[in-house]
């Protein structure tokens, strides 16, 4: 008789399904997917359809919304819609139509103030795409220094070894500075702001005794100015010319620095503007009126 253990047998079970579901997470991530490139082309269409100054406008939008509450967004289309017309999406210089009955003036400066900001950003970043895009202004790009100031924006044209703006002791500009300042009146003349136009001097002490750095930085501003006109920029927009001599160097520590030598072209915002030339058109009352 045998004394080994009985060896059991090994069952494989195997289940086959038939038919049933394969559940419904794909349908979500599906229509995740859709929303996002339904978004996606939605964005791709605004910025085809709108300028700089209205994504500003939108974009100050999504910054203080309360701005905008009284009113909403309005998209607009011109009539014959299918000519091959593009339509205008936002229909307001600025940005958004928001009806203003009923606000108090403080807000109605405010919302100003607000489209007025716009303007300005909006011709910082057409000032600063020509910078990177135009094949004229590539080689001055280190003489171009383009910043926000509480009175606007700013742009400063300065002097570099070797590369002046001006013939020396000269208010004459070079064709490359005259260049320079005719791209950015083109520019300028797409906002209604006031331009303030400053001339500035290195410490170095003219020849004649008859004419010092004042009147030579006065003269460079003016002729900064016609240059601007030149390039577009309406001789109405210009708020005021000033020579400042070697008064406000731009490096106080080297005063004879090629950097000190500069023309500053200031967009000004137009509650500046207004605080700034309402002292200059205040009546004059002379004694015994």
């Amino acid at each position: 008789m045998s004394l080994e253990p009985k060896k059991q047998p090994i069952v494989i079970r195997r289940v086959i399904r038939k038919g049933g579901s394969h559940g419904g997470a794909w349908k979500i991530a599906y229509a995740d997917f859709a929303t996002a490139m339904m978004a996606f082309f939605l964005l791709l269409w605004i910025l085809n359809a709108t300028d700089d100054q209205q994504r500003a406008a939108i974009a100050g939008y999504f910054q203080d919304p309360a701005l905008f509450e009284a009113g909403s967004p309005v998209l607009t289309v011109p009539a014959g819609e299918g000519s091959g017309n593009a339509p205008s999406i936002i229909d307001f210089e600025g940005g958004f139509a928001p009806s203003p009955e009923g606000w108090s003036p403080s807000r109605l400066e405010a919302l100003a103030q607000r489209l007025d900001a716009a303007r300005l950003e909006s011709l910082r970043v057409s000032l600063q795409a020509a910078l990177d895009d135009s094949a004229a202004l590539a080689p001055y790009k280190e003489q171009l220094l383009i910043d926000v100031v509480p009175e606007g924006l700013r742009i400063q044209i300065i002097d570099r070894e070797n590369r002046p703006m001006f013939d020396l002791g000269s208010a004459r500009l070079r064709p490359h500075a005259a260049a320079i300042l005719e791209e950015i009146g083109t520019m300028i003349e797409t906002v209604p702001n006031p331009t303030a136009i400053s001339g500035h001097t290195d410490a170095r002490p003219y020849t004649s005794p008859d004419y010092t750095n004042w009147e030579l930085s006065t003269d460079r501003a003016n002729a900064a100015r016609r240059a601007l006109i030149a390039g577009g920029m309406p001789d109405e927009q210009v708020g005021r010319i000033v020579g400042l001599g070697s008064s406000a160097p731009a490096d106080p520590e080297h005063p004879s620095a090629p950097i000190n030598r500069r023309i500053s072209i200031v967009v000004m915002r137009l509650e500046a503007a207004e605080a700034a030339f309402a002292h200059d058109s205040a009546t004059i009352e002379l004694p015994g009126d």
